[in-house]
């Protein structure tokens, strides 16, 4: 009989906890508690309803939709089924939506009524009470499909540095191998327990969304959802249910901590608190550690690597380590990092390169994109992440820069490339460059520069606002700059780091 610790698959992970603790709740949405009996045979239904639909193993299943138990439901599915989940970001512009789901080739898109009317050429399943009706009516026969933890279960969305979303492919054992390694040495803060209660608040379609839904699958967690970052709810529910765990990125801690609620709040029950997406300034951590006195660890990872395969500690975030808090940590149990030179080369303690990973957390590749997927994983099996950082020698990382130019706003990746492609149609724009900036609040802030054209009268009001037609708000330009002329090099690449340098002036480093 499988147990949790041979369990290799999601839906066998699942199946152990419904055994073994089937009363218990499971999955918590609002007023809306489902046992982890109720959650298996959910899970079941749901296999067997999407064969019914006449979906073969490996088959997309897209959804897109805000958090709720019946999107986790239907991704345990989808997973028992040997299906292939597509969580797409609901904050997407339509087009960007229309795209994802056509590149996907999912032929079923479950969706939320306030997002309905998105282009689909498959077939459409309401969420809400037609997902119930459809899901119940559901065989319960146990699902036949194999399935094994080689196979790819999560096909998620990541900005692509030239314009168009790439869909990174995950397999089962992706996410569940580091749970071993993570017990036997005492990685608690990144390894709850049956019994342990977790919210997740962070957007489903990133990994630090739906990846929170399936740990908590693996571990036995009871998860409480809220359909979108909420902070008087996250301090409500942290009391109501004796929160142990909380994850946030940067932006939402610091909203949490200047919410009215939060003066005065009953933080009791959290042992310890998990961020990551962004780099966490020094104030906002030391303001943190002392207003919710719990732990502090850090996570850094990619969609890519299903997420951490770094972490800061606790022990590193107490007063005297301030060295080692500017650091995203040291690579966790069974996972290798290491710094590459320009010729691929290992380089030693102290010498900036680009951050290469190598682990069992790697993705299978990028979906239908194998000169992509090629650049990233190379041959002996290390994943390149773009971002640029030094080892110290006591095994810490420290990011320095990102190789491929990625902001991080708010925890949202956003790609200059795409919000210059946006951008590049108006007709007031003769040339424009798409950098971050520090801003206190999300970490970075998106700026454009432009080069208006002669007479154009054009202004910052005008071209924020054509970019909000075109791509989604968090994408935007927040600011928007003039210049007479964009600094490029000979062969006409823009000079990025020249033009950012200006605003990061004083910065301990290029990412905020």
């Amino acid at each position: 009989m499988i147990d949790i610790e041979t369990a290799d698959t999601f839906g066998d992970a699942l199946a152990v906890h419904a055994r073994e603790q089937g009363d218990a709740p499971a999955l918590r949405f609002g007023e809306r508690m489902t046992t982890f009996a109720e959650y298996d045979r959910h899970a079941t239904q749901i296999a067997n309803g999407l064969a019914a639909m006449g979906l073969k193993k490996g088959d997309r299943v897209a959804y897109l939709g805000k958090n709720s138990d019946q999107a986790v439901e239907l991704t345990l599915g989808a997973a028992r089924g040997g299906f292939v989940f597509v969580p797409v970001i609901w904050r997407l512009a339509p087009a960007e939506v229309a795209w994802i789901l056509e590149d996907s080739t999912a032929p079923v898109l479950f969706v939320e009524d306030a997002f309905k009317d998105v282009p689909f050429s498959g077939k459409k399943v309401l969420m809400g009470d037609d997902f119930i009706a459809w899901r119940d009516a559901q065989s319960t026969d146990p699902v036949t499909t194999p399935v094994s933890r080689e196979d790819a279960v999560l096909q998620l969305y990541t900005s692509g540095t030239t314009g168009r979303p790439k869909g990174v492919v995950l397999s089962h054992w992706n996410g569940m191998n580091l749970r071993k390694p993570l017990k036997e040495n005492n990685i608690y803060w990144y390894c709850a327990e049956p019994g342990d209660t977790a919210i997740l608040a962070m957007p489903y379609g990133h990994i630090a969304g739906i990846g929170t839904s399936m740990n908590a699958a693996q571990a036995g967690v009871e998860l409480i959802m809220h359909a979108e970052f909420d902070p008087a709810l996250t301090i409500a529910d942290i009391r109501k249910y004796k929160v142990k765990w909380i994850f946030l990125v940067p932006a939402a801690l610091r909203i949490m901590l200047a919410h009215p609620d939060a003066e005065g709040a009953d933080f009791s029950s959290v042992k310890g608190l998990t961020y990551g997406a962004s780099p966490i300034p020094l104030d906002l951590l030391k303001e943190g550690v002392e207003r919710l006195k719990c732990e502090f660890a850090q996570l850094y990872g990619m969609t890519e690597t299903w997420g951490t395969v770094v972490s800061l500690a606790p022990e590193d975030h107490k007063p005297g380590r301030e060295d080692k808090m500017r650091s995203a940590g040291k690579p966790v149990p069974s996972v290798e990092i290491a710094i590459r030179g320009e010729d691929g080369q290992h380089l030693p303690a102290g010498e900036i390169g680009e951050v290469a990973i190598r682990s069992d957390c790697t993705m299978i590749e990028y979906w239908n994109r194998p000169e992509e997927t090629a650049k990233t994983l190379t041959e002996d099996g290390w994943l390149l992440t773009g971002d640029a950082g030094i080892l110290d020698e006591d095994g810490y990382l420290y990011i320095q820069d990102r190789i491929k130019d990625m902001i991080i706003t708010g925890g949202e990746n956003v790609y200059p490339a795409e919000v210059e492609s946006a951008l590049y149609g108006h007709d007031g724009i003769s040339d424009v460059a798409v950098i971050g900036v520090p801003d206190e609040k999300w970490g970075e802030a998106v700026k454009a520069v432009c080069v208006a054209k002669p007479d154009s009268g054009v202004d910052e009001a005008a071209i924020i606002a054509y970019a909000k037609e075109r791509i989604a708000g968090f994408k935007c330009p927040k600011t928007v700059d003039f210049v007479e002329a964009l600094p490029r090099n000979p062969s006409g690449k823009i000079l990025r780091r020249e033009l950012r340098a200006p605003y990061w002036e004083g910065q301990e480093r290029q990412v905020s």
